[in-house]
């Protein structure tokens, strides 16, 4: 099986490239604006990579995209900051490039392993986002923070769509994965950084952390190695079963708000050697959204998952449980500052992220 990867060296991709090269006899072609996750890999035989941008090298593209079998088109813009402050780049990325590649797709009959988002459920007020039967609801206009949601809900629909017109598609709903290289937690200023990595470069730099008004908002953390597992099932796709799908991949055993992941973070980071003080040192200070990301900002109080699919179809279960998940979270990162290796490319270098 030969599979094209587009933001090959994401949180996602990276882990993902390297999980076929270890277990499998796939070979994967990959592209990305940088290469830094994937350089210990750069020299397997069965993994070719391309520094580029999608957006300019579209004739390559669409040549992987012929000669593969499978594509996931990882590339796209997953920072709420990002939402706020550059919207119009956030739908030019995750909506129009990746739409291109969904109709080449089509038009090349390969199969596409499209990541949703755990987003696209919005403010439903469903106890279990169900992918069958949930609501999708959104905010309003002038919240902009939606436009990364309502972009992934567009394609979701398109894929089904095409599907209707014989496309072999899967869609995936990622939520809240963690764990190593997640981002730079030397750039992990306010509102550069998702939640977790945030929260861990500002008790490593002595700094406060903030919880966006109050930190009441739940969340299920997954830890990666359990996500990548599902989508390994998802590409074998034996007998099948994922032909057609949407796929929630999270751990509802991992659901925790954001204030007590701060306060698990402090207590993780305590328990290795030269950071016990941090249990007394640790600040905590309130902010409001509208301060932190801006006007354009809107928050959802929970998102929880219904896997029933995924366990059914794909025979998986989330077993990484959020302490022993935030334990090897930190180690890496404390490992890479001891080392004075940089956990990423130097900030003004973009890196397509997922």
């Amino acid at each position: 099986m030969k599979i094209f990867v587009t933001g090959a060296d994401g949180f996602i991709g990276s882990s993902l490239v390297k999980r076929i090269l270890e277990t499998t006899d796939w070979t994967v072609v990959g592209m990305d604006l940088g290469c830094f996750r994937l350089e210990p890999l750069l020299s397997h035989p069965r993994f070719a990579f391309r520094q580029g941008d999608m957006t300019v090298d579209q004739t390559w593209v669409d040549q992987q995209i012929q000669a593969c079998d499978v594509v996931l088109p990882l590339a796209a813009c997953a920072l709420p900051s990002q939402y706020i402050n550059d919207p119009l780049a956030v739908f030019e990325l995750d909506f129009e490039e990746n739409l291109r590649i969904v109709r080449e797709c089509f038009k090349r009959g390969k199969r596409i392993i499209f990541p949703s988002t755990s987003e696209v459920y919005g403010m439903c007020q469903d106890e279990n986002f169900n992918e069958q039967t949930s609501p999708l609801v959104l905010g309003p206009i002038s919240k902009q923070r939606w436009i990364y949601s309502c972009g992934k809900q567009m394609l979701d629909r398109v894929i089904w769509a095409y599907g209707l017109k014989g496309l072999q598609f899967t869609l995936f709903r990622p939520f809240n994965w963690f764990g190593p290289n997640l981002d730079n937690i030397q750039n992990s200023g306010k509102g550069q950084a998702r939640v977790i990595t945030q929260f861990l470069g500002n008790l490593l730099r002595d700094e406060p952390i903030h919880l966006v008004d109050g930190g009441s908002q739940h969340r299920c953390f997954t830890y990666l190695d359990d996500g990548i597992e599902a989508l390994i099932r998802i590409i074998e796709n034996s007998n099948g079963v994922a032909d057609s799908q949407i796929f929630n991949i999270g751990n509802p055993r991992n659901d925790f708000s954001i204030g007590e992941l701060a306060q698990h973070l402090v207590t993780t980071l305590s328990e290795f050697p030269g950071w016990e003080h941090i249990q007394l040192t640790h600040k905590i200070e309130i902010e409001s959204s509208n301060k932190y990301y801006g006007e354009g900002y809107q928050d959802v109080q929970f998102r929880r998952p219904d896997i029933t699919l995924a366990r059914t179809l794909l025979r998986w279960e989330p077993s990484v449980s959020m302490d022993e998940g935030l334990s090897k979270t930190v180690q890496f990162y404390l490992q890479q500052i001891e080392s004075s290796k940089p956990v990423h490319p130097p900030s003004n270098v973009p890196v397509t992220v997922h």
